[in-house]
């Protein structure tokens, strides 16, 4: 007779297999929305390979709305790439597709590729996202700047071929990733065939021939320029000037040396800017110019993010407090790089100086520790307004509990009338660890300050 714990075990046991088995069915027998919702996550190879599952899984793939191929990932040989791709499309069902992604770094076939991308369009693809470094221009399809369906547009390759008309009656978003534009119409006839255009960007794209560019797009809300292409400042090409025309703007970020100058017009409900420049060492005077021009050009703002290289620009603008615009409507101020000298730091307090309205200042990075502040330095006479009047919050990074961070922050409790928080997050590098913290903590409190309403919180 068997004992009463081994039939407990064999018991629950059979309890676990029974469980796993309805785990297994439970999967299988979701509705194939989910069964595709489950599989779009994964790579197209992987996805064809759950055929061999069960029977359940066998044809589902085939009608999978999201496609992914790589010829660097996938196939290392160009054949047996070619004929991956060729059986995946062949064996498809005809539902349509709502996500196609094709990266041929080292397939180059044009004719293929151009057959490729047809059987997207002709599937009513929402989503084509196509990165063709080496591969001919005209590869892509004249059918893919004239279809209903399109609502994403992703493209990385050299330059485009655009086709006399375009029609993207559909396109909310497109990132143009190191194309060339090849006169000074291309932007202006890409973008008119998109009435709906909400997100653009345009990383590394090259323009360095041209002298005028123009972005019009009244629907547009989001813009992005990465302009940091491999033809930086530093070579023969003096620039060119990017207009942009978009009545519906809110949300702008600029990324790069400014070798390009940026001209915003009509971009009244502007909200929100980040800029980050990279001056050059022999262009200074100019960089600096054309990053005051900027900001000049985003004072209506309310959110407003900058690099300390961008702050580091002004220093080399002459007579720097005359030239700096006002901010009227700049609630947040966000500085996303250490402030790593004087220099900027006199920048940022200059800054201030015209945030009339200031309630809440990020420093994102917070100070380099070789910064060196004192409590009797002259910098402290220029006291903004904004401190004294608005500022309720006050946010430091990467905090190292140098003298010259304790020295700001003493500071900024002495002028801040309405402060209500002040947040400091900890440098995982802070010398001193738990001890340290709690001592310069302690100090922190005890500070005396304008507003006994501000609560400090570490982190």
């Amino acid at each position: 007779m068997k004992s009463k714990r081994l039939i407990m075990s064999e018991h629950k046991g059979h309890e676990q297999v029974e469980h796993v088995n309805d785990m297994v069915d439970y999967i299988s027998n979701l509705p194939d929305c989910i069964l595709h919702h489950i599989l779009s996550f994964m790579h197209t190879q992987e996805v064809v390979k759950t055929s061999i599952l069960s029977t359940r899984w066998k044809n589902l793939w085939t009608s999978i709305p999201n496609i992914y191929f790589d010829d660097d990932l996938l196939c290392p040989e160009v054949t047996s790439f070619k004929n991956f791709v060729e059986g995946v499309l062949r064996s498809r069902d005809s539902s349509d597709i709502i996500k196609f992604s094709l990266s041929c770094c080292v397939f180059c076939d044009a004719s293929q590729i151009h057959s490729w991308i047809s059987y997207a369009i002709m599937h009513n693809v929402q989503e084509l996202d196509l990165c063709l470094m080496e591969v001919d221009p005209f590869v892509i399809p004249s059918c893919m700047f004239n279809n209903k369906s399109l609502e994403i547009l992703n493209i990385q390759m050299h330059w485009v071929e655009l086709p006399s008309h375009i029609s993207l009656p559909c396109l909310k978003t497109l990132h143009l990733s190191i194309v060339e534009f090849l006169d000074d119409d291309y932007a202006e006839k890409l973008f008119s065939g998109c009435p709906v255009l909400e997100n653009l960007v345009l990383s590394d794209c090259m323009w360095m021939y041209l002298e005028n560019i123009l972005i019009s797009s009244p629907s547009l809300k989001n813009l992005i320029i990465n302009d940091k292409s491999l033809f930086g400042p530093l070579d023969d090409f003096g620039g060119c000037k990017i207009k942009i025309d978009a009545e519906n703007l809110t949300n702008f970020e600029y990324t790069g040396y400014l070798s390009n100058e940026i001209l915003l017009n009509n971009t009244s409900y502007l909200v929100k800017a980040c800029i980050h420049v990279s001056p050059p060492p022999i262009w200074e005077k100019e960089v600096a110019c054309r990053v005051v021009e900027l900001l000049k050009q985003l004072q209506n703002v309310i959110s407003l993010r900058l690099s300390n290289c961008t702050m580091e620009s002004l220093i080399y603008t002459d007579n720097m407090p005359l030239h700096f615009p006002v901010f009227p409507n700049l609630i947040h101020l966000v500085l996303t790089k250490e402030i790593e000298n004087y220099y900027t730091f006199r920048a940022l307090m200059v800054l201030l100086y015209f945030c009339p309205i200031l309630q809440s200042l990020d420093l994102f990075e917070g100070f380099k520790q070789c910064l060196d502040l004192g409590e009797e330095d002259r910098i402290w006479l220029l006291v903004p307004i904004c401190m004294t009047n608005c500022l309720k919050i006050v946010t430091f990074k990467n905090f190292h509990a140098t003298d010259s961070e304790i020295c700001f922050l003493k500071r900024v409790l002495k002028y801040a009338t309405v402060l209500e928080r002040m947040n400091i997050c900890w440098s995982k590098t802070q010398v001193g660890g738990l001890k340290k913290q709690i001592e310069v903590s302690k100090e922190l409190e005890t500070i005396e300050r304008s507003s006994t309403a501000c609560v400090f919180k570490f982190s």
